[in-house]
């Protein structure tokens, strides 16, 4: 059955089709998408029907949006954060090259050790986007891991550390759901039966 519009705003998230970086644990980067999950994209084609897709920048969220045979238009607010110099190398290799710096991330959202951007500033990158949406009548968002993250912990009040911890599934559907005083999680990581 499609995803559908209820009669208050809905935001419908979709994580990006899986990366070769996705399965070798390596900091996001501007990556195809591997073919098999690809497929499976394609096989969504119908479920998401809305009047607005958005994407976020990047070769595999293009792609997944092409093979779900969606149109969108970018946006930017919903790209990944800006990992500097660690973007696309595997977490191991920063674990062992840079370990101090890795842990300093980890622990302080307000840190940057890498030279990119900070887990506040993309938070609160993704929180204005999805701040913005609250006069639409249906979204889809087609990006990454991070971004969902980021939407969810802004829903739920969530520092961006505490935002980590969702499990989001590639091709998995997040949906939430505007109320009157913010935003209500209608679920998270569900996978759609291909």
């Amino acid at each position: 059955m499609p995803w559908h519009r209820a009669e208050q705003c809905e935001v419908l998230f979709v994580r990006h089709a899986t990366t070769p970086g996705m399965r070798t644990v390596c900091f996001p980067g501007d990556e195809n998408a591997d073919a098999a999950s690809l497929a499976k994209a394609a096989a969504l084609t119908g479920f998401v029907e809305a009047p607005t897709v958005w994407a976020a920048p990047g070769r595999a969220v293009r792609q997944t949006v092409r093979a779900m045979g969606l149109a969108a238009r970018e946006a930017p607010a919903l790209g990944e954060a800006d990992c500097g110099r660690w973007r696309g190398l595997p977490y191991e290799r920063v674990v062992r090259e840079e370990p101090e710096a890795l842990a300093r991330w980890l622990a302080d959202p307000d840190a940057a050790p890498h030279g990119g951007e900070t887990l506040t500033a993309h938070a609160a990158r993704v929180a204005g986007w999805l701040d913005a949406m609250r006069d639409e009548p249906e979204a889809v968002a087609v990006c990454g891991a991070g971004a969902i993250r980021a939407a969810l912990g802004h829903a739920l009040g969530l520092d961006p550390l505490s935002a980590t911890r969702f499990d989001l599934a590639p091709l998995s559907t997040t949906e939430l759901t505007v109320t009157r005083d913010g935003w209500r999680v209608a679920y998270v990581n569900r996978k759609v039966p291909i």
